[in-house]
Order: C-alpha cells, then sequence, then structure tokens
C-alpha cells in the first residue's frame, strides 16, 4: 500500500514497499510469452528510451531486434550453455526480470527457474505487463518526489 497527496506519489511509495521499484538504471531481463509479444512492444520502447539496457530470450530478442533496438541475448534454457538467463540475474548483469508466463510443460519449468533466481536476488520480478507498465510510469514521474508525513496528515488533508 502507498498513501499520498496525488496518484503518483501513492504509486511509487506502493512499488518501493512491494520490492517492485525499478532502479532509475540498470538493465532489464526479458522472456516474454508469444502471446504477449505485441502488447509488450511500447513498454519495451519505454524502458530503452528511459535508458534500460535489454536482454532477452531468443524470441523476445528476436522482436526486440525486429524494432531496432539494441539488445543482448541470452539462452532461456540453462542446459544450453552460458551465458544463461539465471546467469545475468546471478551476476547482477540485469537489475529486474520480466516473465510472462507460458502454458508448456518446458516452459514453466524454465519460468520458475528465471523467477526463483530473481527471488533469491531480491530482484524487482513482473510476471503481469500491467505491473510493468505502472513501474515503468512511476520511473518516468521520479522526478516528481512523493511525502512523507504522518499517517494523520494524509487523513486530515483528505476530508
Amino acid at each position: 500500500m502507498g498513501i499520498d497527496f496525488d496518484f503518483q506519489g501513492a504509486l511509487i511509495k506502493a512499488l518501493i514497499a512491494s520490492g517492485l521499484m525499478l532502479s532509475l538504471q540498470g538493465s532489464l531481463l526479458l522472456s516474454i510469452a508469444d502471446r504477449d509479444k505485441a502488447e509488450a512492444v511500447p513498454l519495451v520502447k519505454k524502458a530503452h528510451e528511459l535508458g534500460y539496457g535489454l536482454y532477452a530470450t531468443e524470441g523476445t530478442a528476436g522482436m526486440i531486434a525486429a524494432l531496432g533496438l539494441p539488445v543482448k541475448m541470452v539462452t532461456k534454457k540453462l542446459s544450453e550453455g552460458h551465458p544463461n538467463v539465471v546467469d545475468v540475474i546471478r551476476n547482477r548483469s540485469v537489475q529486474a526480470v520480466v516473465n510472462t508466463v507460458t502454458g508448456g510443460r518446458l516452459a514453466l519449468k524454465d519460468g520458475f527457474a528465471i523467477r526463483r533466481a530473481a527471488v533469491e536476488r531480491r530482484m524487482p520480478c513482473y510476471t503481469s505487463l500491467d505491473t510493468l507498465r505502472v513501474a515503468l510510469e512511476a520511473v518516468s514521474a521520479s522526478g516528481k518526489s512523493y511525502s512523507v508525513e504522518r499517517l494523520e496528515t494524509y487523513v486530515k488533508r483528505r476530508k
């Protein structure tokens, strides 16, 4: 929960409290399900505009490259060599992970490894593009400060 005098301030506080606030710089690891790729395009462009480096699994890297954006491809399958998705999470080459869930059994296993590695490193991990969208909006508004007041101050002002 985040409380402030305006929505953006409350949103930033909620993301910080939940561990989902993006760092203001760094790189993102993207592994987007095929069904989510079209919806992800404006978010990937926004992340690039905000200065984030992009790492992606093979299919997602192809989508990003087709947009004309720089991307570093990493293998999703841990048995296919290095660097793989877990490597770039563990060595902190990336500061957040975007992994939308796919339906296949092998894909679920790979996704679990990605999300687990991120959680073990206390790294933001987005499984929903809606949450990523909100986090990118919060970073865009990060120049705007949020207030730090006693709860009573917020309650009194609301009346």
